[in-house]
């Protein structure tokens, strides 16, 4: 294992020197940050801050906007019903931070009186708040000194200091090496700058060190290791599970929904009824037991593969329709005709559904 020292505080100045001078020409324009110049919204960095967690830039960018039009200010936030943020939050996935984002909102209208704490250790206090958000909001927000250590961040710090412990065992040296690398001037400028260094020049793959301001001072540059770091421990493959949905139309055009449980994986999102999810195929006898109605179902040519973090589930298409009286068996149905299905807080696992369904039609 390569063995680097810590910075002294007049190289760690000269790198924040050379970081700034880059992003000063360099850094990227976004729909949440800040002029030059300006301070910025608390607000908008908390949000921004929650939807980049396990999601793109890119698709942040698109839904940042809308959301805030409908959410203008941390207590319109708090005082709008779950289900309209969570509506507001779809294309975004991992609903369970638009959830924590809401208790957040009102947390804070009911303990701080609508504006969000300043120091970091306020900040995580805070529903749905953990170390990196509450450093990212303190410093960008507050120009708290302190340095938030996202995936960009911690993949330039593995190559600035030659870390080659695999990730992710090397996070507790990557934030010991954080914590002497504190940004004393322009926090919220120099947590923004490294993000975007990693983003767009440190890359994961082909990192573009000939134009990295902060070459003179990378040890993987230097022993030529840059391509390899950060090293990440192999994965393991994820679990198969499969499933049946049913999709059940009223005669007057009207499609069976139900709301998953308030805690858990999707909570509180509307589905289409369906299996549970098992490791092997369901067999006839458990599809007939969890359709939703005793009626004629037709197969959707086809199948869904939908992946999560944790899994891959792959679900077959049952389409049924309920005539007369026919005795329901869904305990709390949720009728939507297709035409209000964007009125409904669908995940994307539903929507592919639903798109299978119209293209079997």
């Amino acid at each position: 294992m390569t063995k680097t020292h810590p910075l002294s505080k007049r190289e760690t100045s000269t790198l924040y020197r050379d970081l700034l001078a880059w992003y000063a020409e360099h850094g990227r324009t976004l729909p949440w940050r800040a002029r030059a110049g300006e301070p910025s919204d608390p607000y908008r960095v908390l949000v921004s801050e929650l939807m980049l967690q396990q999601t793109t830039v890119a698709t942040v960018t698109k839904r940042f906007a809308p959301f805030m039009a409908r959410f203008p200010t941390l207590s319109a936030l708090a005082a709008a019903p779950l289900d309209d943020v969570l509506h507001a939050w779809q294309g975004l996935g991992y609903y369970r931070r638009a959830r924590g984002l809401h208790a957040c909102a009102q947390t804070v209208v009911e303990r701080h009186g609508g504006r969000l704490p300043e120091a970091p250790a306020a900040l995580e206090a805070l529903p749905s708040i953990g170390p990196y958000t509450a450093a990212a909001v303190a410093a960008i927000a507050f120009d708290h000194p302190v340095l938030a250590v996202d995936a960009n961040v911690e993949r330039v710090l593995a190559r600035l200091f030659a870390v080659e412990t695999p990730l992710p065992q090397a996070r507790a040296e990557l934030r010991r090496r954080a914590a002497g690398l504190t940004p004393n001037e322009r926090p919220g400028d120099s947590v923004q700058a490294l993000m975007d260094l990693g983003a767009s020049v440190c890359r994961p793959q082909r990192p573009a060190c000939t134009a990295c301001p902060l070459r003179a001072h990378c040890a993987a540059f230097r022993l030529g290791l840059a391509d390899h770091l950060p090293a990440k421990a192999a994965r393991g493959a994820r679990p198969n599970r499969f499933a049946v949905a049913f999709y059940l139309v009223r005669p007057d055009g009207a499609v069976l929904f139900r709301r998953r449980p308030p805690t858990g994986l999707l909570a509180g999102l509307a589905e289409l009824p369906s299996t549970a999810w098992t490791e092997a195929p369901p067999m006839a006898t458990e599809i007939a037991g969890s359709a939703p109605a005793d009626c004629r179902w037709e197969a959707v040519p086809g199948r869904v593969r939908h992946v999560f973090t944790h899994l891959v589930l792959d679900i077959e298409l049952r389409r049924g329709e309920l005539r007369g009286t026919t005795p329901l068996l869904e305990p709390a149905p949720l009728w939507c005709a297709p035409q209000a299905f964007d009125t409904l807080a669908l995940p994307t696992l539903t929507r592919k559904l639903l798109a299978q369904v119209a293209g079997g039609a």
